[in-house]
C-alpha cells in the first residue's frame, strides 16, 4: 500500500499549523456527519460541546481521543484525515470499517484549545485526572470507556521538540508507549498487545522516518489516562507525535501519525501479531531530553573584563497572540551543552556576542543579538552587515 498517496489523497485540507480549535474542526465534523454519527457527549468547564464521531459496523471496538492537551493538536490533524479515509468508498475503507467500530473524540479539551494551553479551563492537566475525575472533561472520557467497552484505547498526543531518539541526534517524530499497569511495569496480556502492536507499526515507519521513532518512558502513574485503561484490562497506545526537521507547524509530523493509524488497523484486522514481540519494543530506542531548537557554540563573550569562550541554546515558546501562535525564541541555557544538539546549530568560531544591551547572553532574554557583523533575530540568522 501506498501511504504517502493515500495520505495526500484524503488529507484535510481546511486545518493546517498548530491553533486546531473547535470552531476549525465542528465544520468538518458536519460534512462527515451523513449518517447520524456525530453525537454531543459532553460539555467542558466552559459549556462547550464535546463530539464523539463513531464509523463502523466490526466486532473489534476502538476508542481515539485527541488534544486532552489543548494545545496538543497534530494529531487531531492526523485523526480527521483518517475519518476522511473511512467516510470514502475505498475497498481499504470498507475493510475497515467491516472490521471495526470507532468511537473517535477528536477534541477532548475545547477550552484548552481555545486558550492553547496544556490544561483545561479550569488549569488541570486531564491526563492527571483519571482517578479522582475532577473535571468534566475526565468524566466524558471515562464514560466513552465504560459505555463504550472498547477493545483498544488510543491516546493520542503531542510531545515538545526537546525530545530526541536517545543519543543518535535524530528528532523524535513519533514516539510511541504501551503503558505500564502497575509499579513494577510488568508485562501481562493486555500491555503486551500493545506492545505487539507497536512493534508493528514501528516496523512500517522505519522505511519512512528510519531512526526517527523513539519509545517513551514507561513508568508508572495510575493518575494518567493511559495506565489507568491499562490497568483496566483495555491495550492501550499512547502516540506522541514530535518534531521532523524544519517542520514546526507539524504538517510533516501528521502524515506519519496518519500513516501510523492506518498501519494499526491494517494490522489489527490481518490479526499480523505474533505471539511476542517485546523484544522489538525494547529495541525502539527510548526518547531523551537532548534537543533545544538553537544551538550557538564558540560564542566569545566579556565576562568580567575577561574574554571567554561559551555556548548557549535558545528554544521556541508557543505564544497565542491576537489568535496566532507565535514562536518566539528565548535564551534558556548557557555555558556547556555537551551530548545536546540543536535543530538549528551554528559555530560562531570565537566571534563577538553583543545585543542591544549587554555584552554576554542573559536567561530568558529573546533570542535578538550579533555574533560580529552576522544579525540574529528570533534566533534565525537574517544578514551579515
Amino acid at each position: 500500500m501506498d501511504l504517502e498517496q493515500l495520505f495526500s489523497q484524503y488529507k484535510e485540507q481546511s486545518i493546517e499549523g498548530r491553533y486546531i480549535t473547535l470552531d476549525k474542526i465542528y465544520p468538518i465534523l458536519e460534512k462527515l456527519n451523513t449518517n447520524n454519527q456525530l453525537e454531543i457527549i459532553g460539555k467542558s468547564v466552559l459549556d462547550i460541546p464535546i463530539y464523539k464521531f463513531q464509523i463502523g459496523t466490526g466486532k473489534i471496538k476502538i476508542l481515539l481521543w485527541s488534544q486532552m492537551h489543548g494545545n496538543e493538536s497534530t494529531t487531531t490533524k492526523a485523526l480527521f484525515d483518517f475519518l476522511n479515509l473511512l467516510s470514502g468508498d475505498s475497498e481499504l475503507a470498507k475493510t475497515l470499517l467491516k472490521a471495526f467500530t470507532f468511537y473517535a473524540i477528536p477534541m477532548l479539551n475545547p477550552d484548552g484549545a481555545k486558550l492553547y494551553t496544556r490544561a483545561n479551563a479550569n488549569e488541570v492537566d486531564l491526563n492527571r485526572d483519571s482517578q479522582d475525575l475532577t473535571q468534566p472533561e475526565s468524566k466524558v472520557l471515562r464514560e466513552a470507556f465504560e459505555c463504550f467497552k472498547p477493545d483498544f484505547c488510543f491516546n493520542l498526543h503531542d510531545q515538545r521538540t526537546i525530545f530526541g531518539v536517545a543519543s543518535t541526534g535524530k528528532p523524535a517524530t513519533l514516539s510511541f508507549l504501551a503503558p505500564a499497569y502497575n509499579d513494577e511495569r510488568e508485562v501481562n496480556e493486555t500491555r503486551l498487545k500493545a506492545i505487539n502492536l507497536i512493534a508493528g507499526i514501528n516496523d512500517v515507519l522505519q522505511s519512512y522516518i528510519p531512526g526517527q521513532v523513539g519509545r517513551f518512558d514507561d513508568g508508572f502513574n495510575i493518575n494518567c489516562i493511559g495506565d489507568t485503561f491499562q490497568f483496566l484490562g483495555v491495550p492501550t497506545v499512547l502516540f506522541e507525535a514530535g518534531h521532523f526537521q524544519n517542520d514546526y507547524w507539524r504538517e510533516e509530523t501528521r502524515k506519519y501519525v496518519f500513516m501510523a493509524l492506518v498501519s494499526s488497523f491494517e494490522i489489527l484486522s490481518e490479526n499480523d501479531i505474533v505471539d511476542s514481540r517485546f523484544d522489538n519494543y525494547l529495541s525502539i530506542p527510548q526518547n531523551k531530553v537532548v534537543f533545544y531548537d538553537f544551538l550557538y557554540k564558540n560564542i566569545k563573550i566579556n565576562y568580567d573584563g575577561i574574554e571567554i569562550i561559551t555556548n548557549f541554546a535558545a528554544q521556541y515558546k508557543e505564544e497565542l497572540i491576537d489568535g496566532q501562535i507565535c514562536f518566539n525564541a528565548y535564551v534558556v541555557h548557557i555555558s556547556e551543552l555537551e551530548n545536546y544538539y540543536g535543530h538549528f546549530e551554528y559555530d560562531a568560531k570565537g566571534a563577538i556576542y553583543q545585543d542591544e544591551n549587554e555584552n554576554s547572553p542573559k536567561l530568558n532574554q529573546k533570542a535578538n543579538f550579533y555574533l560580529n557583523d552576522k544579525k540574529f533575530v528570533n534566533g534565525v540568522l537574517v544578514q551579515s552587515l
